[in-house]
């Protein structure tokens, strides 16, 4: 949804980076433009004139004059402000001390509330609570058969004791699903409300009744971030008709310009709680403000990237994987899970989107077809399981016979198998050189009478990279167009400057759609 938005705020700042010195007439350039570029993803104009105000201030200060790099303070102190206008900090759910807590959801209908009601719940599971979802939208049509459904996928019990269908008091469904709660030891209680089209005064009587009648915790407004200015607008007022603590973001995802999803915060003065950028249960996370600003700017979000891979990983079964790396022993059936733990992380694109610079690279992740990697697992899951461990065996009319049974031509297979003795030498003197688990634990291949001479006193040979990794389309992404701040990414998470000599990363390419 930010994409136009990041490109506009990416190219002004790039513009500084060459500047050791920086005059008042380059910043309230640079401000001008930044200026355009809210405006033209429709947030709102007292948000800009705030931000832009504060950002001549400090860039007009001592901050910036004595900084040994004025260009690059610019950029943080546009970061920083970006961060403030988007919350400043990430906040949490407040629990009652007393269970169960109770969360209304607020909102116009087509907002999304009953979806982002199923997803809520379902988050709020993983993370070890009891919740129950509650009808209380029985004016929609098939509003409480939705959420039943939804329940249903995210494996959450509903309470609908009304049919719905404009049969039924909202209200006292609300007031009946506490004492529900109570007996069946739901800590979580998330209460799905009517909408209607427009603000009305009866809109705004329902929801403030069932406030009063249930007390909630929270009360969030669902807001959709593809309204444009309406967002702030039917913000203020169900903040000033029923009040709410939180605000949720949704369909992210959308086309739309979005710059509205940002003037909320800062108009209402509510902070935003959670984002939900897909049609997924899946699809749905906490805001973070500062991640969020990162995106924006081009930067990435390597942290949300690494929470989702340990998600998605076994900690026990990555430290194995490691080991059999460095000892050169990876089958592919290990390399199969390690697939599949990648793709429960959702689409490849949008994992490589939030590697910082990935801006940069929108014309190949677009062209990244994700069913080379189902051709890929159809391959690997045709062998047998000692095909699998040991693939040297995988002879001419063993590879025919898989090539029929996976439904795919001889040349692929063959493609699969070589790439994967490549990847699997390349990555066993990679972990040498990092030094990881099991790195040099087979045997030497010396000579007799040389042991210990070969090699002495030298650096792991180049791999010859030709056809990238196995199981992405054409190999690795082509990242030879990444900035150098991809070389600045936290300890141990790997640089440019940590690859082994000689490793050409123009060579790996995207695979394109057929």
């Amino acid at each position: 949804m930010f994409d136009t938005l990041s490109d506009r705020l990416t190219s002004v700042l790039k513009n500084l980076r060459g500047k050791g010195r920086l005059s008042e007439a380059d910043i309230d350039a640079t401000c001008r433009e930044i200026r355009i570029a809210l405006l033209e993803a429709d947030v709102a104009l007292p948000v800009v004139r705030t931000f832009i105000a504060h950002i001549k201030e400090r860039a007009k200060g001592t901050e910036v004059s004595q900084a040994l790099n004025p260009a690059q303070q610019v950029v943080k102190i546009v970061n920083e402000e970006l961060v403030g206008i988007l919350g400043g900090e990430t906040r949490r759910l407040n629990l009652a001390k007393t269970p169960p807590t109770v969360i209304m959801l607020a909102g116009l209908q087509g907002s999304g509330k009953t979806t982002l009601a199923g997803k809520l719940a379902r988050w709020l599971k993983e993370q070890g609570h009891a919740p129950l979802l509650v009808a209380c939208d029985l004016q929609r049509p098939n509003a409480v058969t939705q959420l039943q459904v939804v329940g249903d996928r995210a494996g959450v019990p509903v309470f609908a004791p009304e049919p719905g269908n404009g049969v039924g008091d909202p209200v006292s469904v609300a007031r009946k699903s506490v004492e529900q709660a109570k007996h069946a030891q739901h800590d979580v209680v998330v209460i799905d409300t009517a909408g209607r089209l427009g603000i009305d005064e009866e809109l705004m009587r329902q929801a403030a009744d069932i406030r009063d009648a249930v007390r909630p915790d929270e009360t969030l407004f669902v807001v959709d971030a593809m309204i444009g200015q309406d967002a702030v607008t039917t913000a203020e007022a169900f903040r000033d008709g029923v009040g709410f603590t939180g605000v949720v973001l949704t369909k992210l995802d959308g086309d739309a310009r979005g710059g509205a999803a940002l003037s909320v915060r800062h108009v209402t003065g509510q902070p935003i709680l959670f984002a939900s950028n897909g049609e997924q249960l899946t699809d749905f996370d906490v805001f973070h403000p500062d991640r969020m600003a990162s995106r924006i700017l081009g930067m990435g979000d390597v942290l949300t990237l690494i929470e989702q891979a340990e998600q998605a990983f076994d900690a026990k079964q990555a430290e194995q994987t490691a080991v059999k790396i460095g000892s050169g022993e990876l089958t592919l059936e290990d390399f199969l899970e390690q697939m599949l733990a990648v793709r429960k992380m959702g689409p490849l694109a949008n994992l490589l989107g939030m590697l910082p610079g990935a801006g940069q690279m929108k014309d190949q992740l677009a062209q990244l077809d994700e069913k080379h990697l189902d051709r890929v697992q159809a391959i690997i899951r045709g062998m047998t399981p000692a095909e699998r461990t040991d693939p040297k065996m995988i002879n001419a009319s063993r590879r025919q016979r898989i090539a029929r049974g996976s439904g795919v031509a001889v040349s692929e297979v063959n493609d699969l198998v070589n790439r994967f003795f490549e990847a699997r030498k390349m990555m066993a003197q990679m972990a040498g050189r990092f030094g990881l688990p099991g790195a040099g634990g087979g045997k030497s291949r010396g000579k007799k009478g040389k042991k210990g001479k070969k090699g002495k006193n030298r650096g792991p040979t180049p791999p010859k990279v030709r056809g990238g990794m196995p199981g992405l389309p054409g190999g690795m992404p082509d990242l030879s167009h990444l900035p150098a701040g991809l070389n600045e990414l936290p300890p141990g998470l790997g640089g440019m400057d940590q690859l082994p000599p000689g490793f050409d990363p123009s060579k790996l390419k995207f695979g394109k759609k057929k």
